[in-house]
């Protein structure tokens, strides 16, 4: 096996990795919080992101570095952060569904904020993973 091939599997596996961890700790909130479309959702991101940064340094990057890594991935995925709020928050107002089932809000605006989150962190939080 090449070494681009190798390095190519990893970065699909922390891709996949991402996404699983974003997502999970998203719909779990929810769970706990539901009918609190959003003050809940916005109280959320620091628990979320707090998770997401545990769960990412160990699970996907395997580069666990502290209070200040954990500050840095507040900071940086705080642009991703945005484009999930806002269109959850678009969603969650505009589309009947999304208020019936707001999974699907979260969902799409996890969706959109992920490339931004994963970018940032791989390049900024978990350099060299």
């Amino acid at each position: 096996m090449n070494e681009n091939s190798a390095a190519e599997r990893s970065w699909r596996n922390q891709i996949v990795r991402f996404g699983l961890v974003d997502a999970g700790a998203l719909y779990a909130y929810l769970r706990l919080e539901p009918g609190h479309f959003y003050s809940g959702r916005a109280v959320s991101y620091v628990a979320a992101a707090s998770v997401n940064w545990l769960l990412n340094a160990n699970f996907t990057f395997g580069r666990v570095g502290g209070f200040g890594q954990w500050g840095r991935f507040l900071l940086f995925n705080l642009g991703g952060g945005a484009v999930n709020y806002g269109l959850y928050a678009a969603l969650i107002a505009t589309v009947p569904l999304a208020a019936q089932r707001p999974v699907l809000a979260v969902a799409a605006g996890a969706i959109a904020g992920f490339g931004v989150n994963f970018l940032v962190s791989r390049k900024f939080v978990f350099a060299g993973a």
